[in-house]
C-alpha cells in the first residue's frame, strides 16, 4: 500500500492555513500546519528522517520573524522535498530571491485551490519519477564535465596549475537545476524550447513562465563559469529555446 504523501503547509494567516489543510486533506493527503517560519523548522527538524517525512513544502513568502525566503534556505539545508512559494509578490527580484533560497516553483496569491492542487500533485509525480535518472549512470562530455545521474551531481574538470593534474569541481546545483541539466545533456544537440523545458522539469504545463525557465539557466551557467568550465555547454538558439552543446 503506497504511503499517503505529507505536506507541510506554512502560512502565517490561519484562515487561509486551514483553508488548505481542509482541502488537500480531502484530497487524500496528510497535512501538517505552521503559522510562523520558526514553527515550520522545527517541524522540518523533527520530521527529518523519521517514518513519515516531508513530501512538499507549501510556504508563504511574507511572514513576520522569519520570513518565506529565509525559512527556505534552513529547511532546504535539512530537506531535499519540493518547496513551493505561496506569494503575492511578483518582481523579478522576489523571483530570484526565492530561486537562491531554494524554491522550487511559484503559485501568486490569489489561487485557485484546483491549480494548486494540480501543481502539488505535478511536482511530487516529478520526485517519483527520479528514480529513472539511475537507469543511465555517468557520462563524461568533453571539455571535462561529468555527470553521475544517480547520484545528481556534476563535476568540471577545472584548470590546474603548471605541473599539477587536473582537479574535479563539483557544481552546487539545486534540485531544479540539475533536473534542467539532465534533461538537456541527455539528448545532446536537441533543441527544447522554454515551455517544454518547464513542463517536463516542473511538470505543470503554463504560458508565461518562461522567465523562471530562463532565470534557472542563468544561474546554472554562471555556475559552471564559477567552477572552471572551459566552455558554457547550454547554447541558446535564439527564437527557439535550448539545447546542451557539448558530446
Amino acid at each position: 500500500m503506497a504511503r499517503t504523501p505529507h505536506l507541510l503547509i506554512v502560512d502565517d494567516e490561519a484562515a487561509i492555513a486551514s483553508m488548505l489543510d481542509d482541502y488537500f486533506r480531502m484530497e487524500g493527503y496528510h497535512a501538517t500546519v505552521a503559522t510562523s517560519g520558526e514553527d515550520a523548522l522545527a517541524i522540518a527538524r523533527a520530521n527529518r528522517g523519521g517514518a513519515d517525512p516531508l513530501d512538499l513544502v507549501l510556504l508563504d513568502v511574507n511572514m513576520p520573524g522569519l520570513d518565506g525566503f529565509e525559512t527556505c534556505r534552513l529547511i532546504r539545508e535539512l530537506l531535499s522535498c519540493p518547496i513551493i512559494f505561496l506569494t503575492a509578490r511578483v518582481e523579478d527580484a522576489d523571483q530570484l530571491d526565492g530561486f537562491a533560497a531554494g524554491g522550487d516553483d511559484y503559485v501568486l496569491k490569489p489561487f485557485s485551490l484546483q491549480v494548486l492542487g494540480s501543481r502539488v500533485k505535478a511536482h511530487l509525480a516529478r520526485e517519483s519519477r527520479r528514480a529513472d535518472d539511475g537507469n543511465q549512470a555517468r557520462i563524461r562530455f568533453e571539455q571535462g564535465i561529468s555527470i553521475d545521474f544517480a547520484a545528481r551531481t556534476v563535476e568540471v574538470e577545472a584548470p590546474a596549475e603548471p605541473g599539477a593534474a587536473p582537479r574535479a569541481v563539483p557544481l552546487d546545483l539545486t534540485r531544479t537545476e540539475f533536473d534542467i541539466v539532465a534533461l538537456l545533456s541527455k539528448k545532446a544537440g536537441r533543441v527544447y524550447d522554454r515551455a517544454f523545458i518547464y513542463e517536463q522539469v516542473w511538470g505543470w504545463s503554463a504560458e508565461g513562465d518562461s522567465s523562471i525557465v530562463r532565470e534557472h539557466i542563468r544561474r546554472i551557467r554562471k555556475k559552471f563559469a564559477e567552477a572552471g568550465s572551459s566552455v558554457d555547454p547550454i547554447e541558446t538558439v535564439w527564437g527557439v529555446g535550448y539545447r546542451w552543446g557539448v558530446r
